[in-house]
């Protein structure tokens, strides 16, 4: 292993050479985000068609960011696919609906394969957004709308592996998906719709209601009950607290650290109460609130919560607890 400095103390060359590489991708990102202007808008127009899907093309480096670029469509509202370029012409022009838009990915704007393709898709009513390295060659009198992804240089020791026109492209692409989920009003729901699984799936897809403790799991007390209560109370329970009612009304809830804090800063602990220890209108969330808007309201704040009270809608109800342990996915 290379240590990240040298025995004088200094930066070992390695070290430089990646803060060397990762610099001149930014450069290049930086350098295509100011050269957008008002193709970008007419590039979003092209793709902007809700009822068909965007077809992404290329060959090579080229070809491997356009699978990911059509991935990101896909899984923000704009129905795509990739179709290699050398295969179009032997079968996979099939692929096409009458008017689907296509994105041409080339870092050299020559790609004979893409220059060939060009007038067969356009009699199929199909729009040409290119993202190319060089438009001012071939393919950039070809398409319809041309993005500039060119660099001034690549990133790797030679200057000439796909690294920052990589970088670009695939950059490009994101812009040209993110604007078109603002077109289309594409929303955190909209977007679980297309991630079911995993830990965003349950954020966007799943309700609070559906993954809380309900009231009968919950330890509950009144504002007059003593320590031993609280305790026997939570132990019998064991969610991280415990809701102090009155009658029907909710009025605070203790956890295990207002205990905790109650035993260190007070002499006279059978004297405590619930009432003095409780946390008086907590944070809460309602049953129909997604679990992705829970975990906001627990993390998201100076300080941290790791049980959120479940109410109706009005808060005047209490219906169970949350621990920021149910919002995630099981193990």
């Amino acid at each position: 292993k290379l240590a990240i400095l040298s025995e004088n103390g200094e930066t070992n060359q390695e070290v430089k050479d990646a803060r060397g590489v990762l610099t001149t991708e930014a450069d290049a990102l930086r350098l295509a985000g100011e050269r957008l202007d008002g193709a970008f808008v007419r590039a979003l127009e092209a793709l902007d068609k809700p009822d068909g899907k965007i077809v992404v093309t290329g060959l090579g480096k080229s070809g491997h960011v356009g699978r990911k670029i059509a991935a990101t469509f896909c899984s923000t509202g704009s129905p795509s696919v990739f179709m290699h370029a050398s295969e179009a012409v032997h079968g996979d022009l099939g692929v096409y609906q009458p008017g689907d838009p296509t994105v041409f990915l080339s870092n050299s704007g020559t790609t004979s394969e893409l220059v060939a393709l060009a007038p067969m898709l356009r009699n199929r009513g199909s729009s040409i957004v290119g993202l190319l390295g060089n438009v001012d060659g071939p393919l950039g009198k070809e398409v319809d709308v041309a993005l500039d992804a060119s660099v001034l240089t690549e990133a790797d020791p030679l200057g000439i592996v796909p690294t920052a026109s990589f970088v670009v492209t695939a950059a490009l692409g994101d812009a040209l998906a993110s604007g078109l989920m603002r077109l289309r009003s594409f929303t955190e729901e909209d977007y679980a719709g297309s991630h079911p699984g995993g830990q965003l799936g349950r954020n966007w897809g799943m309700t609070v209601g559906e993954v809380m403790h309900p009231l009968e799991e919950v330890a509950l007390c009144g504002e007059d009950a003593g320590l031993r209560q609280l305790v026997i109370a939570m132990t019998e329970r064991p969610l991280g607290a415990a809701c102090v009612m009155r009658e029907e009304t909710f009025l605070g809830i203790v956890t295990d650290g207002d205990l905790r804090r109650a035993l260190s800063g007070s002499e006279d602990v059978w004297a405590l109460r619930a009432e003095a220890i409780m946390t008086r209108n907590p944070v809460t969330i309602h049953p129909s609130a997604p679990v992705g808007a829970a975990l906001r309201l627990m993390e998201e704040r100076d300080s941290q919560i790791a049980v959120l009270p479940v109410t109706s809608e009005d808060g005047g109800m209490l219906q169970g607890l949350l621990r920021l342990h149910d919002v995630y996915v099981p193990n």
